[in-house]
């Protein structure tokens, strides 16, 4: 039996994480790293999260499939209750309803932060990530054209944006 777990990451999932978002870097281009990370890079990024930018994890039979994030959306002061979502799920768990749980997750603990909106920025083409941002009511709000170089092309940005 598959039993779905969303809770928050603790440092041991690091490896798990670091492992899912690596296979990003070289394969998707839902990151633009285009160096993997290393487990002390990707440490001060989770040192970063806690209390007011939650970090969680899906688990499927003590197995972390995927995490999401909230991480602030820029350093000024008057952005303070603005954050931006990441999410990344394992390609073996991809279309399984984990980035869903995911979602509901982080919303519903953004929500209870008090925070005012919530930012994605999403690669052009990443129609996955598009639908499940729709699905929760997150609204395209512009594109920042060919933003980005990996794979040998220039990419473009689409933020989608909630309002809570």
């Amino acid at each position: 039996m598959i039993l779905l777990k969303i809770r928050d990451a603790v440092l041991d999932d690091l490896p798990a994480m670091l492992s899912i978002y690596n296979d990003a870097i070289v394969k998707l281009t839902s990151t633009f790293d285009l160096d993997k990370q290393t487990y002390e890079q990707r440490k001060i990024w989770f040192d970063h999260h806690g209390d007011r930018f939650p970090l969680i994890v899906a688990e499927i039979n003590d197995e972390v499939v995927g995490y999401c994030s909230l991480s602030p959306y820029r350093q000024k002061l008057a952005y303070a209750q603005t954050v931006e979502l990441s999410i990344y799920v394992s390609e073996s768990y991809r279309r399984q309803g984990i980035g869903k749980a995911l979602m509901s997750e982080i919303l519903q603990r953004a929500h209870e932060l008090g925070y005012h909106t919530v930012i994605s920025g999403i690669v052009g083409g990443n129609m996955g990530s598009i639908q499940l941002h729709e699905r929760f009511g997150f609204i395209y709000i512009g594109c920042f054209k060919e933003v980005g170089y990996k794979f040998n092309a220039y990419r473009d940005v689409h933020f989608y944006q909630y309002m809570i």
